[in-house]
């Protein structure tokens, strides 16, 4: 299956290869999402098992798939090899670090109250689909510019480990459609409204995923700047926003595990397939 899936891939163009794989991972986000026309409540621990799982994928992804290759490229030896990595990763977390302190949003498991960015009169649905649009736009950029890195002709960048972060990617959007669209559901919004916010939640990966594939394939000298941009970013949210959202309520050890299973499937996929 997935000899045929890395075929279809390396059969087309990057570009169009990193925008499917990025509607890919949107719609498996709207599959979550849709569980709201199954379910109007779901326990707190397995909403909490389940970010954990997401921040445990995404830790795993932002080395095995992000920086690994982005120092491995990198030329030159000592300080001089990992620079370029330490430098994208440094500016990945800056970057939403800027955004969050920016844009007004609300995480899932916190009153109104601890909503953060610019102060704002915003409804609190729109602040939660932004924070995990915010959540989403790391996820994006990863998939596309490992796809950019095929294109540029990079040999540490090949289609395998592309598809392979996307399919993890995917993999903990599941969940994330869930947690986005079940709270909504919960508040009282109709279960068409609580989908369509919850899968809005991923549009912007598509996007993301584009933008980064183009970008490296003009500008093929910063792909492990990219590489290490989008694990920076990645790692940012986990620890400002999936932990702590996981940290609220008697589900700690759950979420820990959730976390745990997480990264032992993104680590093992990558490193099998990618």
């Amino acid at each position: 299956m997935f000899t045929r899936l890395f075929e279809f891939f390396e059969s087309i163009d990057p570009v169009w290869g990193a925008l499917i794989a990025t509607v890919f991972t949107w719609l498996v986000t709207a599959a979550g999402a849709s569980f709201v026309f199954f379910f109007k409540n779901m326990k707190r621990g397995v909403l909490d098992g389940m970010l954990g799982f997401t921040g445990g994928v995404m830790v795993a992804a932002s080395f095995w798939s992000l920086l690994a290759p982005a120092i491995e490229m990198s030329g030159g030896e000592g300080f001089e090899k990992v620079m370029p990595a330490a430098i994208g990763f440094g500016l990945g977390a800056l970057f939403l670090f800027s955004l969050d302190k920016l844009l007004p949003h609300l995480h899932i498991n916190f009153t109104p109250e601890e909503s953060e960015g610019l102060d704002t009169s915003w409804h609190r649905t729109t602040l939660l689909v932004l924070a995990i649009t915010l959540h989403n736009i790391p996820e994006g950029l990863a998939v596309g510019v490992l796809f950019g890195g095929v294109a540029a002709g990079i040999p540490e960048a090949s289609i395998p480990a592309a598809v392979i972060l996307a399919i993890g990617i995917g993999i903990q959007n599941f969940p994330e459609g869930i947690a986005v669209s079940m709270p909504l559901r919960r508040q009282g919004m109709s279960r068409r409204r609580s989908f369509f916010y919850g899968q809005m939640s991923a549009i912007v990966e598509p996007i993301a995923g584009v933008i980064g594939a183009v970008a490296v394939t003009f500008f093929t000298p910063v792909l492990p700047y990219a590489l290490a941009f989008a694990a920076g970013a990645m790692i940012f949210v986990v620890v400002e926003e999936v932990i702590p959202e996981t940290q609220q309520d008697k589900y700690t050890d759950v979420a820990t595990l959730g976390f745990i299973g997480g990264f032992l499937i993104m680590m093992t996929l990558d490193v099998a397939l990618g």
